[in-house]
């Protein structure tokens, strides 16, 4: 079973501005010993939000240590002694009133039993001053990937400050820039952004260490121990508690959810943005037809975006949506389920009926089986155009930098954004936070082989899943809310996946009744244009009412 794992890794470039295309960037160079800095741990400035914070000093003045004759690079060791954090202070206005707050970035440690540090958690916690931090929410967020930092939630929807892309999310022109954020979480709740081991500035000691975090249960384990650790060290234990995940982070935010309901710790709300719990819904093979069947209606609305549908379904979205829906669950799933017993006439009745849900050639369907992956699908809609339709988000579009043909998979959207959020976080971070190390922020892991590294866990029990863990913190906490925000446009967790997902939690309505939905009328990154980043803002503030109440 072990090679199930491993076609896993190979078979999905997963949810979230990630793994498509692995960024060209050199690896860490091992760094010295970290210099203290002149502030405060944060701590004590959370507790004395009115205090003036000295100037920030260096994080950490990393510089390369020589490597170790003999030493090859995996052996190579990383500092991960503690220092104390940097904090700032800073306010920000929203809707007319003053908001002052404090900015704590550090890293804390991940120990064994016996206290040895055997990795650190980089971090960014906003916190409100002079709040009353037992009343006061507190949300854990965090990207996905596996193998995202948290730059993206971070600086495109939940944070004080913001990446500024064109009003339909997509890309500026350069140099980018930075501005105040109007819709950030910040009035609702304090708010830490934490990285994943090999990602940001979080690190294992050593490269032998990181295979530890790099799987569903190790990184499941690490967060959930920064989350006990940061409500101990920051006194938080008396405050409610969220979790807001996006993409491979809903699947953290399961794991977490369910992990730590038996260690005392309970959220009352959990936010799963661009859901990706059950792998099964995702991963297509040649046992496995169900992820086509939940494609289809993503394939419709992005087909409709570029003007490829018949009249008929263009002129009603939404009907279209739900029409391409339902014959996906039913005639189309039937025709899949029959395989080679499917008649010439009914090959080609669901060939037809593709062909008008999907945009796509009938010789493109029939030549595929009736089976369209989203590299297929992003290939071939705007084929006469010369254009690859993007992954992320299917509004984008792009022509492939490797040609039209002969090229490796090819995600438009992911490239739109990576330049301007990587450029105006490293500014943001060592100017206005004061986080200066010679570290670089690793959006995406700098080995290329992370994807195929990644222990994906309990292969011998079917796909990787944990619905099954969100399952059990809902039925442990009967007050536990969740929110599923999903957008009409992702191809990386297609909306009708992540709604069949719930559908099977096998939950009876005493608990279904504390699941919600909000939709988008935009990608895997719903906050991206700005009508849809004020749109999440007011759906997420909503449910925190909802869940405090």
């Amino acid at each position: 079973m072990r090679v199930l794992i491993v076609t896993f890794a190979l078979l999905w470039a997963l949810c979230t501005a990630v793994i498509a295309q692995q960024p060209d960037s050199s690896s860490d160079q091992p760094k010295a010993k970290e210099k203290k800095t002149t502030e405060q741990a944060a701590k004590a400035q959370e507790k004395k939000p009115a205090e003036k914070a000295a100037e920030p000093g260096p994080a950490s003045e990393e510089k390369p240590a020589a490597p170790k004759p003999g030493t090859e690079k995996d052996k190579e060791e990383f500092d991960v002694s503690e220092v104390p954090p940097i904090v700032t202070h800073h306010q920000v206005t929203l809707d007319g009133k003053l908001l002052k707050y404090t900015a704590t970035a550090g890293r804390l440690p991940i120990k064994r039993g016996d206290g040895k540090i055997e990795a650190e958690m980089f971090f960014v916690a906003y916190t409100l001053d002079a709040a009353d931090t037992g009343k006061r929410p507190l949300t854990f967020a965090f990207n996905g990937g596996p193998g995202s930092a948290t730059i993206w939630l971070h600086m495109g929807a939940l944070g004080p400050k913001r990446v500024v892309m064109q009003p339909d999310g997509f890309l500026p022109p350069a140099p980018y820039h930075i501005a105040d954020n109007p819709y950030t979480l910040l009035d609702k709740s304090d708010v830490v952004f934490v990285d994943a081991i090999s990602t940001g500035f979080s690190r294992a000691a050593n490269a032998e260490l990181s295979k530890k975090f790099l799987g569903v249960k190790g990184d499941i384990e690490a967060f959930s121990e920064f989350i006990r650790l940061y409500l101990t060290r920051y006194e938080r234990w008396s405050s409610p508690l969220f979790l807001f995940g996006e993409s491979y982070g809903t699947t953290r935010a399961a794991g977490i959810a369910g992990n730590l309901a038996d260690q005392g710790i309970s959220f009352n709300g959990i936010t799963l943005l661009s859901t990706a719990l059950s792998f099964q819904t995702l991963v297509d093979n040649k046992s496995n037809d169900q992820p086509y069947v939940l494609l289809i209606p993503t394939f419709t609305m992005i087909a409709g975006y570029h003007k490829k549908l018949p009249p008929d379904l263009a002129q009603d979205m939404t009907k279209a949506r739900q029409e391409s829906a339902q014959w996906a669950s039913t005639e189309y799933a039937h025709a899949l389920a029959k395989g080679d017993g499917l008649t010439g006439d009914e090959r080609q009745k669901a060939i037809d009926q593709m062909a008008r849900y999907t945009g796509l050639s009938k010789d493109v369907l029939d030549q595929a089986n009736l089976r369209i992956d989203v590299p297929k699908f992003t290939h071939y809609l705007l084929l006469d155009q010369k254009l690859r339709v993007g992954r992320l988000d299917g509004r984008f579009t792009g022509t492939d930098p490797d040609g039209l043909l002969d090229t490796p998979f090819y995600d438009p959207s992911e490239s739109a954004i990576m330049g301007p959020y990587t450029s105006v976080f490293n500014n943001y971070v060592r100017t206005e936070l004061g986080y200066k190390t010679d570290m670089p922020y690793q959006v995406f892991p700098s080995d290329p082989n992370f994807e195929n590294s990644w222990n994906w866990g309990s292969g011998i029990a079917g796909f990787p899943d944990t619905a099954t863990a969100l399952r059990q913190a809902i039925v442990k906490n009967p007050y536990l809310k969740v929110l599923v925000m999903e957008g009409f446009y992702d191809l990386a967790t297609p909306f009708y996946a992540a709604d069949y997902t719930v559908d099977h939690l096998n939950l009876g309505p005493q608990y279904r009744k504390n699941i919600s939905f909000a939709t988008y009328e935009a990608g895997h990154m719903v906050y991206l244009p700005v009508d849809g980043l004020k749109k999440l803002k007011g759906d997420e503030a909503g449910f925190m009412d909802k869940s405090l109440n």
